[in-house]
């Protein structure tokens, strides 16, 4: 049965959430909503070290098209409306669901409406600790317009707002605690490199694990970043375009996925759609894991992101590698079945049902 908690970061002192903007006096505020957290087997001594997500959280503006418009044509849309997203948001929601330990989200909203859809969805997603979402008071909460077609795919346009704008010219001492006491780091690219690399640097230099999810902005990613990643997370799309080299056929993501090793990164975990997945680690053979079959694709919009988060959570349980890539592609089927990213996101049980299912095929 789900409790109701209040927001409490546990670490050695009381660590109000801050929201301030680069340049401004920073303002100490608690984001004061109750949340639900998800029980377990697990006492709090035993459970696994936290899970901490340093990301964007938007709101997602969707309109379900038959087809995108071409340029300079205006099309009518069968429906609209706003749900919470964002890939730091839906990856720390999944984790919320899915792990037997804690999941915190690291995230800057705007004090508007939009950001309080934001803490309030994620508080009923169950299982997320918001004590280090804050407040940017002078920007926007992010927001997405997600276009929506018939079959369930979708393309995506992201205005920053206080993902981009809403951060000091450090990284919060407290939040940087946080991570050092991690089990696993996930980061994407809807927030500044910047922030990304100070937070990266805090979890390597305590042996934390590093899992940078390659969605987001449409920009080379810095040496020095990759350099602290620990796996390195994009689709095949994403792949190409970091890279300049074709990902078509399973060979070339294999060379794509070389070129990145020579960039440094050693794992990298490729998301391929309806091909499933694959882990390409240095000086190792790939592994390969097929999709889990849905029974109906309704949105793939928070299939990615609940792959890699759902990865991240076996592998702070301890999981072989294998095996977290099968318990990620059951969490992405269940996603896909339902509308919105926040919402399709799978509860732990679900996911164990459909493994045993998928085993006994």
């Amino acid at each position: 049965m789900a409790l109701e908690a209040r927001l409490r970061l546990p670490l050695a002192r009381p660590t109000p959430a801050t929201a301030f903007l680069s340049g401004s006096n920073p303002k100490q505020t608690h984001l004061s909503f109750s949340i639900k957290t998800t029980s377990t087997s697990l006492s709090a001594a035993n459970a696994p070290p936290p899970i901490v997500v340093v990301g964007s959280a938007n709101a997602d503006i969707y309109v379900e098209v038959d087809r995108l418009p071409l340029v300079g044509e205006t099309v009518a849309a069968r429906a609209g409306h706003s749900l919470a997203g964002g890939k730091g948001a839906n990856q720390a929601a999944c984790g919320g669901r899915l792990a037997l330990g804690p999941t915190y989200l690291v995230a800057r909203v705007g004090n508007d409406a939009n950001g309080r859809l934001l803490e309030g969805a994620l508080a009923d997603a169950g299982g997320v600790r918001l004590d280090r979402v804050a407040r940017a008071p002078d920007a926007p909460s992010g927001h997405a317009v997600v276009m929506l077609m018939p079959d369930g795919q979708n393309s995506i346009i992201i205005v920053g707002g206080a993902n981009m704008e809403g951060w000091a010219s450090e990284v919060d001492p407290e939040d940087l605690d946080l991570i050092r006491q991690a089990g696993v780091l996930l980061l994407q690219r809807e927030i500044p490199d910047w922030v990304n690399i100070q937070v990266a640097q805090a979890a390597k230099g305590a042996g934390v694990p590093v899992i940078l999810d390659a969605g987001g902005m449409d920009a080379p990613v810095p040496g020095e970043l990759l350099g602290l990643v620990d796996i390195f997370s994009p689709n095949e799309t994403e792949l190409a375009r970091l890279t300049g080299m074709p990902t078509e056929t399973f060979e070339q993501i294999s060379q794509a996925a070389g070129a990145c090793h020579k960039m440094g990164v050693k794992e990298v975990l490729v998301k391929l759609g309806s091909q499933g997945s694959a882990l390409f680690v240095e000086g190792e053979e790939p592994i390969r894991q097929a999709i889990i079959p849905a029974t109906e694709v309704v949105d793939t919009t928070g299939a990615g992101d609940t792959f890699t988060s759902a990865f991240a959570v076996a592998l702070v349980e301890g999981k072989p590698k294998q095996e977290c890539m099968r318990f990620a592609a059951a969490a992405a089927s269940l996603c896909v079945r339902v509308k919105g990213a926040i919402p399709s996101m799978p509860d732990r049980e679900s996911v164990m049902s459909l493994l045993e299912s998928a085993q006994a095929e």
